[in-house]
C-alpha cells in the first residue's frame, strides 16, 4: 500500500508538471468560454466532485477516539489557522520591498491561510509510528473548519467585502463544498461496507480533477499576454517556501517538546506534520471561486501548487530522523517511569 501511495504521488507531480506544460501549448482550449467550459465544469462540477469524493472516503467513525485530546486539537488548529497565517503576513511586510513579484508573495499568504491537508499529514504520521488517530481527526476537522475559516482569512489578509462578493463566495462555497461533503457522508453509510470491501481509488479520482483544475487555470494565465512570471522570483519563492516550512516544523517540535507541554513523542509527531502541512485538493477548487476571473489567479496558485510537493519531499526526508528520535524518547520514558 506504501508502495502504491508513493507512486501514486510520484504521478501526481508529473501529472502537475505536463497540466501546465499543456497549457502552456495550447491555453485556449481551457480559457473561459473554450471547448472544456471550465466556468461550469471546473467551478462548479469539478469542485464538488472532489468535495463528494472526500465525503465518500472519509471514515468519520475513526474520528471519534481521537476526539477527547482537546487541548491537542486547539493546538494544531490555532498554529495552522491564525499563528500559520498571521506569521506568513508579518514576514510578507519585509519580503514586500523586495523585487519578488507581487502576486507570488500574495500567493504566499494563501498558503498559510489554507487548512491541513486530509492526506499527506496522516500517511506521514503514520510512517514515523505517531498519533495517527490525532492526525486523522485534525486534517479532517481543519479541512471542515477550514470550509469557513480559509474564505475569511482569504478575504482579511488578501481583500475586503467591498471589492469581492462576500455573498456569492460563501453560497457557491456551500454549494459545491459543504453540500458535495454531507451527501458523500450520507451515502457512505448505505454502502459503508461495499466501500470497505472494494476500496474504490479516491485518490486518483480527486488527483485527476484537481489536474483538470490546475490545467484550466494556467490555461487562463498563458492565455494572458499580460502576465510575466520571471525565473529569480520563482527560485526565491521556492527557497522561503524551503524555509518556512522548516522553520514551523522545528517551532512545532519545540513547543510540543516543552516539559509542561503534556504532548507524548506520539503526539508530538502528528502536531509537527499536521500544523505544517497545507491541503492543495481544498486549496485549489478555492482560490478558484474566491478568486473567480482575477487575472492572476495563476500566479497566485503558484506558491500553493509548490508548497504541496516539498511538503511531502521533506516529510519523507525527515520521516527516519523523525522516527528515531520518537523511538529514542518513548524507550526513555519507558526507563524511567518506576516499577510496581
Amino acid at each position: 500500500m506504501r508502495l502504491l501511495e508513493r507512486m501514486r504521488k510520484e504521478w501526481f507531480m508529473i501529472g502537475i508538471v505536463l497540466a501546465i506544460a499543456g497549457a502552456k501549448l495550447e491555453p485556449s482550449i481551457g480559457v473561459n468560454g473554450g471547448p472544456l467550459k471550465p466556468e461550469i465544469t471546473v467551478s462548479y462540477i469539478a469542485v464538488a466532485t472532489i468535495f463528494f469524493n472526500s465525503g465518500l472516503s472519509l471514515k468519520t467513525e475513526e474520528l471519534t477516539s481521537a476526539l477527547v485530546h482537546i487541548k491537542l486539537h486547539l493546538f494544531i488548529q490555532i498554529f495552522t489557522l491564525a499563528f500559520f497565517p498571521a506569521t506568513i503576513w508579518l514576514f510578507l511586510q519585509l519580503l514586500s520591498i523586495t523585487p519578488i513579484n507581487e502576486w507570488l508573495l500574495k500567493g504566499l499568504q494563501t498558503v498559510g491561510c489554507m487548512p491541513p491537508p486530509v492526506s499527506s499529514a496522516v500517511i506521514l504520521t503514520k510512517a514515523v509510528g505517531g498519533n495517527e488517530a490525532a492526525a486523522i481527526f485534525n486534517s479532517a476537522f481543519g479541512s471542515f473548519l477550514g470550509i469557513v475559516v480559509t474564505p475569511l482569512l482569504l478575504l482579511l489578509f488578501l481583500g475586503s467585502s467591498s471589492s469581492v462578493p462576500f455573498t456569492s463566495i460563501f453560497s457557491q462555497l456551500f454549494m459545491t463544498v459543504v453540500v458535495p461533503l454531507i451527501i458523500g457522508q450520507i451515502v457512505r453509510r448505505y454502502i459503508k461496507d461495499w466501500l470497505e470491501r472494494k476500496k474504490p481509488p479516491f485518490g486518483a479520482v480527486s488527483s485527476c480533477v484537481l489536474l483538470t483544475i490546475i490545467y484550466t487555470t494556467f490555461c487562463d494565465t498563458f492565455s494572458n499576454p499580460n502576465i510575466d512570471l520571471d525565473k529569480f522570483s520563482l527560485l526565491l519563492v521556492l527557497f522561503i517556501i524551503f524555509s518556512i516550512q522548516l522553520s514551523f516544523m522545528l517551532l512545532t517540535f519545540l513547543f510540543s517538546t516543552r516539559n509542561n507541554s503534556g504532548f507524548t513523542p506520539a503526539d508530538t509527531v502528528a502536531i509537527i506534520f499536521c500544523s505544517t502541512h497545507k491541503s492543495l485538493t481544498l486549496g485549489i477548487p478555492m482560490l478558484k471561486i474566491v478568486f473567480a476571473g482575477h487575472e492572476h489567479l495563476s500566479l497566485i496558485s503558484v506558491p500553493l501548487l509548490i508548497y504541496h510537493p516539498v511538503q511531502i519531499l521533506l516529510g519523507s526526508v525527515l520521516v527516519p530522523t523523525i522516527k528515531s528520535w520518537m523511538v529514542s524518547r518513548q524507550k526513555g520514558v519507558k526507563l524511567t517511569r518506576p516499577t510496581v
